[in-house]
């Protein structure tokens, strides 16, 4: 029982990241915006979390810093695709490259300094019960904050007048401007907020999954994440059990390297991506699948009318 505790402590932990992201990305999709960047604002997250927490000794002013960083990025990408119209795949792979070398040239003086990590909260009775204690009541923060986004953003997107607009700007912006939503206004700010989630993201890696900077510390969840949401079919519960199950495919290597058992390491490393690619080939091959809850205008840039 304390092994399967301490995995699910562990799948958790590897899952989060890919929860926080793959949610406000797919808040960003459901608005019509392809933002393929999400690699980079989530390693901008993570430097600046980490940078600003050993600055400042507050774990939770690197949280801060890493929202703010995240959105940064996410706002030039929103000035390029939305104002000037640039090719939304193309700005998105820039701020992937711009994410990844920015955070290298700010994170070089941070490697190898310890880290300040976000405790875990502790619930008196609740955390001290037998197996699920651990689990449900004797974790952090941000850990907590995914559960809520999680079902904040499906009531939002499915229950509220707010996200009937979102979802009508993503299918048909023209009929959404035609009944007079500002659609660039609502495309920055689900821009914004998938940033948000993405420096998040970054900085729960370099303040909670590991405490400390490490280059490209990312290592390429935030494709998984953009993976997650074509999973999930554009839906936030989906994403939560994707996650959850990318996550478990990503522990699972590391268990099976831990029974001795005679995989190559490289081959287990790679795994979750393997996973990743399986999953968008299968789902690539069903039509219905492929288009179901796909936003109509995904992708399409909006020029109002003049």
């Amino acid at each position: 029982m304390d092994v399967l505790q301490a995995l699910i402590l562990t799948v958790i932990t590897a899952a989060t990241p890919l929860l926080l992201a793959g949610v406000g990305e797919a808040v960003v999709e459901r608005s019509g915006v392809l933002n393929l960047g999400v690699e980079g604002m989530m390693v901008m997250g993570a430097v600046s979390g980490f940078g600003a927490a050993y600055l400042s000794g507050s774990p939770y002013l690197g949280v801060i810093a890493s929202i703010l960083a995240g959105m940064a990025l996410a706002l030039l990408f929103a000035i390029l695709t939305q104002t000037f119209l640039a090719n939304q795949v193309a700005a998105g792979l820039a701020l992937t490259l711009l994410g990844l070398g920015l955070s290298g040239l700010i994170g070089e003086s941070f490697v190898g300094l310890p880290g300040t990590k976000v405790e875990k909260l502790v619930f008196p009775v609740l955390s001290d019960m037998p197996f699920i204690g651990r689990i449900l009541f004797a974790q952090d923060l941000i850990v907590y904050l995914s559960f809520l986004l999680t079902a904040v953003v499906s009531y939002t997107l499915f229950r509220t007048r707010i996200g009937l607009i979102i979802r009508a700007v993503g299918n048909n912006h023209h009929s959404a401007h035609a009944l007079g939503y500002g659609v660039i206004a609502v495309r920055y700010l689900c821009i914004l907020f998938g940033g948000a989630c993405a420096g998040l993201a970054g900085g729960y890696l370099s303040l909670a999954y590991t405490p400390q900077w490490i280059e490209n510390m990312t290592a390429g969840r935030g494709w998984i994440a953009l993976a997650l949401v074509v999973f999930a079919s554009w839906l936030p519960w989906r994403v939560a059990m994707g996650a959850y199950l990318f996550g478990a495919v990503t522990i699972l290597g590391f268990f099976v390297q831990g029974m001795g058992w005679g995989i190559p390491s490289q081959f287990l490393s790679s795994l979750p991506y393997i996973v990743t690619i399986i999953a968008l080939v299968i789902i690539s091959a069903s039509r219905t699948v492929s288009r179901a809850n796909a936003p109509a205008c995904l992708g399409q840039s909006f020029v109002p009318d003049r």
